[in-house]
């Protein structure tokens, strides 16, 4: 953000009980229900100062699909895991396995109709 008086840039600051590199979204995130959240803008260069205060009515919260989690932190770790492999031919071979894999294991279609009983 810009100064509003001179153009420069400010520095936004959230506190006081927060340490001085505490970003606003990571306050927010660890604020409690009515708490309240002070930031200060500063412009160095002309002096313009803004005090705000963010109060947290309420907090709602929904919790992940752990399966989507569990997929997404596989995912991570088979990509790093690739990312490692310097032969182009165990690449090619890797590649061919899930391959192979994939053809083997049921269709979800098949699976779901295993499970109704259709």
């Amino acid at each position: 953000m810009d100064c509003p008086a001179c153009d420069s840039p400010v520095t936004l600051e959230v506190g006081p009980e927060q340490p001085p590199s505490t970003s606003l979204p990571d306050a927010l995130l660890a604020a409690e229900e009515d708490e309240c959240i002070e930031i200060t803008r500063n412009c160095w260069t002309c002096g313009w100062h803004e005090d705000r205060q963010i109060r947290v009515e309420s907090i709602e919260a929904t919790e992940g699909d752990e399966a989507a989690v569990e997929r997404a932190m596989l995912l991570d770790e088979i990509t790093d895991e690739l990312s490692t492999i310097d032969s182009l031919a165990t690449l090619k071979d890797t590649l061919a396995e899930v391959r192979r894999q994939r053809r083997l294991e049921p269709t979800t279609t098949e699976t779901d109709r295993d499970t109704t009983g259709e």
